[in-house]
């Protein structure tokens, strides 16, 4: 018996919704003391090499023995991330992998635990995931590998505001028409900030463009509160206790978690923590508030001019994420876009929803997404004493959700080297002169052998100097396309041996 779910694996938490015959109900866990949350908290405790995940966890931040680590996913968001990236937590290190699958496994058990039919979750487990739109290669790698690893039957992995745009279409259809078929999606989470113009024509989804901010969340609202606090404790940072802190910031969470747009006043109780009880003025917290929501909307304006939009053309501003509940947002959007602006009923469930959604082969939809990120290689040149950069994808290249690998895109050339050194990178942005320059991440170096005295050796070819040939080389063949997870893969072949490798980047 296999179930599908789709799974939003958040910063702070993550939501499950299950696929039940045209129906998306969100999956209910059991916390420490029997109620009933529609999340499982994205929380690492450790303790001498000890793991505990979610609501154990959480129930242990009190506890000084414990080192309690939260929004632990923005390590995957990390300029140096690679997959055996290695992290210390409490007393040890850990590689981030281990992390993730072993909360994963944690989330797996809960739901076989939370299920009030025992059947329910205990077969295959087959999930559409999301990552952040601006997400990289080594950040899609290490979560497609956790959750494999962790047991689940991936199906498809999307960009998050992607997904949330199948929760649009199946909650406010009405909305859409002949002259306003766009949708700009407003994801607003823990952790990151995406954005993306989504063209809903029928049953197909066509994500024309995609953006956002990799660095701001809730997460960063939630700072702003505790700031606020410790100023009219006149405390500096580092005079808190690890337990103190911890302790601030998770009543600020649940403190602005709390507001609504008739809040008055922010009050934290913070006795416990052996600190005097603070009372934040509402107006003032909104106000200091304002330059992260003023980021947002500049974030997301740039994917409105690539995809050459405007106002005129929107059926309506898509508001999700669990930091968008804050009301200072709402109240932006609406000065900037007016009545055109829809907040999901579920903001924290709606991409988990629309993941559920995508999965249901019944429901027909069909996706194009986009690849939110430039991808190229740096080649030698002139004997090695130069490099060239070749853009292979460019930013916003179509990718189908179903369907073969594509686009597929190949280069046929004479190498005139004895080795190919290839330094595969990503990036958000290339500059004026067509060179990466903002958030480059490098994702692969592949040696290849031109010379066929190089091959089927043991020979460690980066030991091996680059020098021209002297004569005319190989006919070499790159095919590079992009899979349905978002992975891109390369083939290098000579072309008249058959001699051929072939690599997933970002592993």
């Amino acid at each position: 018996m296999s179930t599908r779910l789709g799974i939003d694996f958040g910063t702070t938490r993550t939501v499950v919704a299950s696929s039940d015959r045209g129906n998306y109900p969100v999956v209910g866990f059991h916390d420490t003391a029997g109620t009933v949350c529609e999340w499982f908290p994205s929380v690492i405790a450790a303790r001498d090499g000890e793991l505990r995940y979610g609501f154990e966890a959480l129930a242990l931040a009190a506890d000084p023995a414990w080192t309690v680590v939260r929004s632990f996913k923005r390590l995957l968001s990390e300029p140096t991330l690679t997959p055996d990236q290695r992290v210390v937590v409490g007393a040890r290190e850990y590689e981030v992998g281990e992390l993730v699958t072993g909360f994963l496994l944690a989330l797996r058990r809960a739901l076989v635990a939370s299920s009030p039919r025992p059947d329910t979750f205990s077969g295959t487990l087959e999930a559409v995931v999301a990552t952040p739109a601006h997400a990289l290669g080594p950040q899609r790698f290490l979560t497609i590998d956790a959750f494999r690893r962790a047991g689940f039957d991936l199906v498809a992995l999307l960009n998050e505001p992607s997904a949330a745009g199948f929760e649009y279409s199946h909650r406010f259809r009405r909305t859409l028409t002949s002259q306003r078929e766009h949708v700009l999606v407003y994801d607003l989470g823990g952790g990151t900030f995406d954005a993306s113009l989504v063209k809903m024509h029928g049953l197909h989804h066509d994500v024309v463009a995609t953006g956002g901010d990799a660095q701001l969340g809730g997460d960063d609202f939630d700072a702003v509160l505790v700031r606020l606090a410790l100023e009219q404790l006149k405390l500096q940072p580092a005079r808190l206790s690890p337990r103190q802190r911890a302790g601030l910031l998770e009543r600020a969470r649940d403190a602005k978690e709390r507001l609504n747009p008739n809040s008055r006043r922010v009050p934290l109780e913070l006795e416990e923590l052996g600190l005097d009880d603070v009372t934040v003025s509402a107006a003032d917290y909104f106000d200091a508030c304002l330059p992260l929501v003023e980021k947002t909307l500049a974030a997301m304006q740039p994917v409105l001019d690539r995809a050459g939009a405007d106002e005129s053309q929107l059926a309506g501003v898509y508001v999700v994420g669990g930091a968008s509940a804050l009301p200072v947002v709402s109240r932006r959007l609406k000065e900037a876009y007016g009545r055109r602006v829809h907040r999901s009923p579920y903001p924290s469930a709606a991409v988990a929803i629309g993941l559920a959604i995508a999965g249901d082969e019944t429901a027909g939809f069909e996706l194009t997404d986009r690849l939110s990120r430039v991808f190229g290689v740096f080649r030698e040149r002139d004997g090695g004493h130069d490099v060239s950069f070749d853009t292979i994808f460019e930013r916003d290249e179509a990718v189908p959700l179903q369907g073969a690998r594509r686009p597929l895109i190949q280069r046929e050339y004479r190498a005139a080297h004895n080795v190919g050194r290839y330094r595969f990178v990503e990036t958000n942005e290339l500059d004026a002169r067509g060179l990466p320059h903002f958030r480059l991440r490098a994702v692969g170096e592949l040696m290849f052998p031109f010379d066929q005295r190089l091959r089927n050796t043991d020979i460690d070819l980066r030991q091996v100097p680059v020098e021209r040939l002297g004569r005319p080389g190989p006919l070499v063949r790159e095919t590079y396309t992009v899979t349905a997870l978002g992975l891109v893969e390369v083939a290098l072949m000579d072309v008249e041996t058959g001699f051929e490798r072939r690599y997933t980047l970002g592993r």
